[in-house]
């Protein structure tokens, strides 16, 4: 009997480290999957951003309509330095 004890207590040994092994690879592939979102969503928004200068460059978009969404999107003083928005009231 000793020995199928042995055997069972090392399979389970095994076992255990399989079932850690196999987390670890989901860990890292749920963070590699976030870091790629992430990535293409700030992707995205760099494109968005270009096509809305370059129409406005050409003319095709109000400048001041983006500075009116701006100026309603951003509340953050950082934010709003960056686009030259004067600070908001405190509410």
């Amino acid at each position: 009997m000793p020995k199928i004890d042995e055997r069972i207590t090392a399979l389970q040994e095994r076992l255990k480290q399989l079932k850690a092994r196999q987390q670890r690879i989901e860990i890292r592939r749920r963070a590699t999957e976030s870091r790629r979102t992430r990535k293409e969503d700030t992707r995205r928004k760099i494109l968005i951003g270009a096509i809305v200068l370059a129409k406005i460059e050409r003319g095709e978009f109000s400048d001041s309509q983006l500075r009116g969404w701006l100026d309603e999107a951003l509340t953050r003083a950082d934010d709003r330095a960056l686009f030259d928005l004067p600070g908001q009231a405190d509410e």
